[in-house]
């Protein structure tokens, strides 16, 4: 069983497909390197654990969640906001790794928008059988800035609707290294990830993480 620490796959040296999917939504596959983000994720979950964080509903959030840059997305009793403090441990998150700034450049650059640097990328981390629901992300101060976000491990059917919760869905296929970024219109768009299930074509791969990259002030 894959952990924290366990490289998923090799790099295939194979060159990034961008693909324009229309509203803004590009999908870029074969992109980040996942032993090196998998590397990245153990050295801030270290600092950050992941956890389960409590909704203003009052239920638990299946997915587990950390974050890192100088702002980290939380959910509590109190609403949807972003901190510069992790609750949990009462520090600051931990930074950025260049690695993955360079990451996210890199994704900017083949998808032709202008690049930024983010200053909150929120981790997830989905079991097998464990979903996203449909949302929208809006507690940034300025929607105007793209979300890049980057799958590693499982893969994951990422659906994508319209300014309507209960428009049609797009469905994406993310598998590991691929990268995802709505920008433009599809920026406010609702979206969410169905269940994660096994691949049978690799059984000794376990969980999904999805890194997302943001501008949050």
């Amino acid at each position: 069983m894959a952990d924290l620490f366990t490289p998923l796959l090799q790099s295939s040296g194979s060159q990034p497909e961008v693909h324009n999917l229309g509203d803004g939504i590009f999908h870029i596959k074969q992109f980040a390197p996942s032993e090196l983000c998998l590397h990245l994720i153990s050295l801030i979950t270290e600092q950050a654990p992941l956890r389960q964080m409590m909704t203003p509903m009052g239920h638990l959030t299946q997915v587990k969640m950390t974050n890192c840059g100088q702002y980290g997305w939380i959910s509590d009793s109190n609403g949807y906001r972003y901190s510069p403090i992790d609750p949990t441990s009462q520090k600051s998150w931990p930074s950025m790794p260049d690695a993955l700034l360079k990451i996210h450049k890199e994704a900017c650059e083949l998808a032709g928008l202008t690049s930024f640097k983010p200053d909150a990328c929120l981790i997830n981390h989905y079991d097998i059988g464990l979903a996203m629901g449909r949302h929208q992300d809006k507690d940034e101060l300025d929607l105007s800035w793209p979300i890049v976000s980057i799958s590693i491990g499982l893969p994951a059917v990422f659906q994508v609707f319209s300014m309507q919760r209960n428009s049609p869905a797009k469905n994406i296929l993310l598998e590991n290294g691929d990268a995802i970024i709505l920008s433009g219109q599809s920026r406010s768009f609702y979206h969410g990830v169905k269940p994660i299930k096994a691949d049978i074509l690799q059984p000794n791969l376990s969980q999904r993480f999805n890194l997302t990259l943001r501008k949050s002030h």
